[in-house]
C-alpha cells in the first residue's frame, strides 16, 4: 500500500526547502536597499544599524542563518539525490542536514550576542 506523500519523511525537507527559498527571496530586497543606503544616506545605514543591536534582531538574524543554512544543505541534498546513487538511508540524511542548519545557524547566534 502506498503512503500518501505528505506522510513521507522527506516531504518536511521538501516544504523546508521552498519556505526557506521563499523567505530569503523576500530578505534580499530589503538587504539590498539597506546596502544601498551605505553609498546614498549614510547617515540612515547608521540608525539602522544601532537598530541591530536589539535582541529581537539578533533572534530575527539567527532565522535568516538558519533558512539560509536549511536551503544551502536542502539544495546539496537535491543534488545527491539527482547526481549521486542514493542509499536508503533518506530520513537520517534529512535529519542531519536540518541538525546542521541548526549548529551553523546557532554557532553564529551565539558569536552574534
Amino acid at each position: 500500500m502506498m503512503r500518501p506523500a505528505r506522510s513521507h519523511p522527506l516531504w518536511l525537507a521538501f516544504v523546508l526547502h521552498r519556505i526557506s527559498g521563499l523567505a530569503l527571496a523576500l530578505f534580499l530586497p530589503l538587504h539590498f536597499w539597506v546596502l544601498a543606503k551605505a553609498l546614498t544616506a549614510p547617515a540612515q545605514l547608521d540608525a539602522f544599524l544601532r537598530l541591530t543591536d536589539n535582541p529581537a534582531v539578533k533572534l530575527a538574524e539567527f532565522g535568516l542563518v538558519f533558512l539560509l543554512a536549511v536551503h544551502f544543505f536542502g539544495g546539496l541534498r537535491l543534488l545527491a539525490l539527482e547526481l549521486l546513487p542514493w542509499p536508503a538511508r533518506h530520513k537520517t540524511l534529512a535529519a542531519a542536514a536540518v541538525a546542521l542548519a541548526f549548529f551553523v545557524s546557532g554557532t553564529f547566534f551565539l558569536e552574534a550576542i
